[in-house]
């Protein structure tokens, strides 16, 4: 052995010493190996805010056997991800084996190929120590918050909390954005479509204003719109004016992190944990056919939209030869990475351009098959030629109002061939064909149709919005979105309903606290700025240890304000009412957290002690016993079952749906299981044995 590599994965290791042969020695570090100790806050304050690192116990067998392999080579070279993350684990490990920091011993691996791994081990460089000092001034700023906050929110709300600098401020964006929701006062209004037809063909036509082009103003009753309809049902409609055009679609850039967690929850409902952690294993490397293992997927932590002229130059081959030259525009795409981002990787997208997700999907989970197949596509798709769409604007004139009618054809599908981003709203933009029309055709009116509509509130966050909101304002850095939401949920200061993210009530007692004491830690652009100081710090433009201290010296000083004002006050956090009550004391019981999760408790504790699981979704079938609600349940084991919400006065309950049938062999209720499968809830039904006898075959 001569040289020794070390990267962060072990799943990296059987990959990158198959590409480098038998002259190396590939180790895993299993990620950080020193960080600051748990019982203390482990930042010399008084001593320019050295950080008082110890060798992770955990890791003590590993750093032995990495230390004894290092003395054995003639070389080291540190592997680990090419970020700051990485840049930190690399300088970690450099100080444990007594590296010299001047010597070129720093490699990355943009991907792992073999392409990407023999450029990235002939490149080796010295640690970015301007990279190294952003990530621990990131680490200090995050210690110090935490070690601060989450005492104060021990004493003051209850034990076990937790507060960070970053998940505070999008715990106050969720907050805030429910009580947007909340104040928000709902107005009605209506709107009048005709439906006309043309040329045996019927269209829909929206009443848009007056006839002279005055746009109507809002529509705010039913006797209004009624009265507009009555003016319009003997009018004659006709064509005032027809209006055609072309409209370019252009093709969405290839993924970014934040991007990619987007699309992934849209699509499938993954969360940015999810997704990182599939997307990891992607990049580390997958057992191929005919390739081996090798990383399908370029390093997954970047904003950057930035190409390689290879990868382009490989995308147009297959664009080429798949959908032919009118599939490539005249003018390749470029896309511009946003102000701020860094630019040290490359897109996410494809290492092995021809292989397509269908010759990769036998050796992928089903999940990696997802999420590579919107990887491959996005990248194909942002290098081809946009969707070209035909299309025509209608204006018809009826006594004296004026109707519009849009739609469009397509002309050239472009890229759509491939793929079509998702979006974050139900609304559909698409607008149907329209017969064709000319100036001064009389149409045939089919029908009048007067709307009712009220005016809707900002929408719930959800993780790909929420996401999104957090990038567009520079928040946190797009590897910290998944773990930030992740964190919020797991202290339940925010809870899922479907797909929205919703504040608790003790999520909101939280945020208000920390927003009431400590303005700047929650406020949006204060927390952008200090994204823009740590880049600044990775580019060597600032000191992390006067960026630190500036920070330290205003948050001690708000943090003394607050004890001192708040100096022997507790906070209560409400109880969420229900209306379903308790039925040993007629009380409205109350929503508690436990141990295993939320569960009904009566608020008359501890007179009366009575509690009962949180009943969920209420399902269409009615009870068959008493044709009360059915709501779904969770046993004490953790078992999803079907119960009446008349419980105790009906004490139905079925491990699946009823269907509203009677078992034909012993009369029992019919429920649906598995996959649909209808069986007799008797266990003791003569049905029951055949079905499990099929099962069993």
């Amino acid at each position: 052995m001569s040289k020794l590599v070390i990267v962060e994965s072990p799943t990296k290791v059987k990959s990158i010493k198959k590409y480098l042969g038998s002259d190396y020695e590939v180790m895993a570090s299993m990620g950080h190996i020193r960080d600051l100790p748990k019982s203390k806050l482990g930042i010399d304050v008084e001593n320019n805010f050295k950080l008082q690192y110890i060798n992770m116990p955990e890791k003590k067998e590993l750093i032995k056997s990495l230390k004894a392999a290092a003395e054995k080579s003639d070389s080291v070279l540190l592997a680990t991800d090419p970020d700051r993350e990485g840049e930190a684990i690399s300088w970690h490990l450099a100080q444990i084996l007594s590296l010299d920091m001047n010597d070129k011993n720093r490699v990355t691996f943009n991907e792992i190929t073999k392409s990407g791994v023999t450029a990235g081990i002939k490149q080796p460089r010295a640690l970015d120590l301007d990279l190294v000092d952003a990530q621990q001034a990131r680490r200090a700023l995050d210690r110090i918050v935490g070690y601060k906050l989450s005492p104060f929110l021990w004493k003051k709300v209850k034990g076990g909390l937790s507060a960070g600098r970053v998940q505070s401020v999008a715990l106050k964006l969720i907050v805030d954005r429910e009580r947007e929701i909340e104040k928000f006062v709902s107005e009605e209004f209506w709107s009048v479509d005709a439906k006309l037809s043309a040329n045996k063909a019927t269209f829909d036509a929206k009443l848009y204003g007056f006839a002279d082009g005055k746009k109507l103003d809002t529509i705010k009753n039913k006797e209004s719109a009624n009265s507009i309809v009555d003016e319009l049902k003997n009018a004659e409609y006709t064509v005032s004016s027809v209006k055609k055009g072309k409209r370019h679609k252009q093709p969405a850039p290839p993924f970014i992190t934040s991007t990619l967690q987007q699309e992934a929850s849209r699509r499938y409902n993954f969360t940015g944990q999810k997704t990182m952690r599939i997307a990891q294993q992607l990049y580390e490397g997958i057992d191929v056919p005919s390739y081996g293992v090798t990383g399908l997927i370029t390093y997954m932590r970047t904003d950057s939209l930035r190409i390689s002229d290879e990868a382009r130059s490989l995308g147009n081959d297959f664009i080429k030869k798949t959908y032919g030259d009118k599939y490539l525009p005249e003018k390749p795409n470029y896309y511009k990475t946003k102000s701020g981002a860094q630019d040290a990787h490359e897109a996410i997208r494809p290492t092995i351009i021809t292989l397509t997700p269908a010759l990769a999907k036998d050796s992928l989970t089903a999940d990696q098959y997802k999420l590579y197949k919107i990887i491959w596509e996005r990248f194909i798709a942002s290098l081809m030629s946009p969707c070209v769409q035909n299309t025509v604007n209608v204006d018809i004139v009826a006594g004296n109002y004026l109707f519009k009618a849009s739609g469009y054809k397509v002309d050239f599908d472009g890229f759509t061939v491939l793929y079509v981003e998702g979006k974050d709203d139900e609304t559909n933009d698409n607008i149907s064909q329209l017969p064709d029309m000319s100036k001064g055709d009389l149409l045939k009116l089919k029908k009048l149709v007067p709307n009712q509509h009220f005016t809707q509130p900002p929408a719930r966050y959800t993780e790909p919005t929420l996401i999104k909101a957090l990038d567009e304002n520079g928040i946190g850095r797009p590897s910290t979105y998944a773990p930030i939401i992740s964190n919020i949920l797991q202290r339940t200061y925010i809870e899922r309903e479907k797909k929205s993210l919703k504040p608790t009530a003790l999520g909101t007692v939280v945020s208000d606290l920390i927003g009431e004491h400590f303005k700047s830690i929650v406020d949006v652009k204060f927390t952008a700025g200090f994204e823009k100081k740590l880049d600044k710090i990775g580019l060597g433009e600032a000191n992390w240890t006067k960026i630190i201290n500036e920070f330290y010296g205003d948050f001690d000083a708000l943090y003394q304000k607050a004890e001192n004002s708040l100096n022997g006050k507790h906070l209560k956090v409400p109880d969420e009412e229900t209306d379903i009550v308790c039925d040993k004391c007629g009380r409205k019981m109350v929503v508690k957290n436990g141990r295993f999760g939320k569960f009904l408790a009566c608020p008359g504790y501890p007179e009366c002690k009575n509690t009962k699981p949180v009943p969920e979704d209420e399902v269409k079938q009615p009870c068959p016993k008493c044709g009360a609600k059915l709501v779904k349940r969770i046993s004490k084991k953790g078992k999803k079952f079907y119960g009446c919400s008349n419980y105790p006065n009906c004490d139905f309950a079925a491990p699946g749906v009823p269907t509203g049938e009677l078992c034909k062999e012993c009369g029992g209720y019919m429920i649906s299981g598995i996959r649909g499968r209808k069986y007799c809830i008797n266990s003791e039904c003569p049905t029951r044995k055949k079905t499990a006898n099929k099962d069993d075959e």
